[in-house]
């Protein structure tokens, strides 16, 4: 049975679902414009989300690759929002009619949740297919665990292809495929190609040209988001490195780890990245809120929920309307996510207000991506830059969006270092396992006790 936990009597209470993009942004802006009546305790706001953190996903393939700590790569939300009451707990069930949400925290019994404004925020998942061995060996790249994870198994591959002289081990050992030609997928394999290229060099018997880095995408260019021109160009480049792009082709299957491709190819791979898109959080079937066919929240363009009274939706599980392209909605990144979350906070304080709310109008700046140390590609206000410059605009970009000063000098704190020492290329993958060799010398004393009875 759920417990009831209500707010100050009278106070408005505002809940957001979700402490990403959207939910962090949208409640630091709310502690800004409501500070006066959050001290006097006439409003209460509550984040509801099972993680204590806001992740900086940009940040994602450099935290991978070593270039930057996972530690600064995401914002804790209770110092970041000090007057929120931060739950983590998951949203089980959200009846907006009614106004009240199950949540399920860490531990203990599922707890209803009153509110008078709701904040659908929960954001996005994975998007899988059901292709045949991709739940058992893929591996996604969305979450800070699943970053340090990869991180682990890439140079964990190496040293076991170091240690061995089995030919077909080593070969499937070095061959590291990745599905998905969007940023996530691009940006990820172009670091962590750099990064394998470094490590090797410390190695007896791998070399770079025993690496090989796959590259799947099924539409007919990568990049969309920096225009056709610059995709082409960056294949053409990750092809310079070595890396085998394959356009046009689709991922069959993995069964085994063996990798078979719609073009016909089939080959063992010890490591297969899915970054093929993102779905809405499955938090939003869970409601009574509107979905569309993609199984997002029905929005508007002031950021409301369509048919809905003081309701809320924006970034990844939301379709809102691009006011700037008829007929069209903004993209899931978080260009579009940082901005929306202003105009929902503003049109909320409007809204307790009494006032007339503002639309949410936005003209993409472009695009920058990361393609590893000192190479990137940018596309920004109409120049199309390549290279190094385009480096430096990827780094100062998203030093200048990370939340929180203290994240962003650390973050400069770590580049200033790399500077002068070499990345460390050291795999921690026993941190996933950390009680197993406890546990195997207490069992070994369990049957030395045993044999001497």
């Amino acid at each position: 049975m759920a417990r009831t936990a209500e707010g100050t009597p009278g106070a408005p209470h505002v809940l957001i679902v979700g402490g990403g993009y959207v939910g962090m942004y949208t409640a630091l802006r709310l502690q800004k414009k409501l500070r006066r009546e959050l001290k006097r305790d006439e409003v209460k706001i509550t984040i509801v989300d099972p993680n204590s953190y806001m992740t900086y996903q940009p940040f994602l393939p450099e935290a991978a690759a070593g270039n930057v700590s996972p530690r600064h790569v995401v914002a804790p939300l209770r110092r970041v929002l000090p007057r929120c009451t931060v739950r983590n707990a998951k949203v089980t069930e959200l009846n907006h009619g009614e106004r009240w949400a199950i949540v399920q925290p860490l531990a203990g019994p599922p707890e209803r949740i009153s509110y008078d404004y709701l904040v659908m925020a929960a954001g996005s998942v994975s998007r899988t297919l059901p292709i045949p061995g991709l739940a058992e060996h893929g591996i996604g790249f969305k979450t800070i665990g699943e970053a340090i994870h990869l991180r682990n198994h890439v140079l964990a591959q190496l040293e076991i292809a170091e240690s061995t002289d089995d030919e077909e081990i080593r070969r499937k050992a070095l061959t590291f495929v990745f599905v998905g030609g969007g940023f996530a997928g691009v940006e990820a394999l172009a670091e962590l190609e750099d990064m394998a290229r470094g490590a090797v060099k410390y190695m007896r018997k791998v070399t770079a040209e025993d690496l090989r880095f796959v590259l799947i995408e099924a539409a007919d260019r990568i990049l969309p988001e920096v225009g056709p021109e610059m995709g082409r160009w960056t294949a053409e480049q990750l092809r310079g490195r070595g890396i085998d792009v394959k356009l046009k082709t689709y991922l069959q299957s993995a069964v085994g780890g063996v990798i078979e491709c719609s073009d016909g190819s089939e080959f063992p791979a010890g490591t297969l990245v899915w970054t093929a898109g993102v779905k809405a959080s499955p938090v939003v079937r869970n409601s009574d809120l509107p979905l569309n066919e993609r199984g997002q929240v029905k929005a508007t363009e002031y950021l409301t929920v369509e048919g809905a009274v003081r309701a809320f939706t924006a970034g990844d599980n939301a379709a809102v309307p691009d006011l700037t392209q008829e007929g069209m909605y903004c993209a899931p990144n978080a260009q579009h996510a940082v901005r929306q979350a202003k105009v929902l906070a503003d049109n909320l304080v409007r809204s307790l207000r009494g006032k007339s709310l503002k639309p949410y109008v936005h003209n993409s700046v472009g695009s920058v991506a990361g393609l590893g140390l000192h190479k990137g590609v940018a596309n920004t206000y109409g120049f199309k830059v390549k290279g190094f410059p385009a480096w430096l605009m990827h780094r100062t970009y998203h030093v200048s969006r990370v939340p929180t000063f203290n994240r962003k000098v650390r973050v400069l704190a770590d580049w200033t270092l790399a500077l002068f020492f070499k990345r460390e290329t050291v795999s921690l993958g026993s941190i996933e396992q950390p009680r197993a060799d406890f546990e195997l010398a207490a069992m070994a004393d369990v049957k030395a006790k045993e044999r001497a009875a």
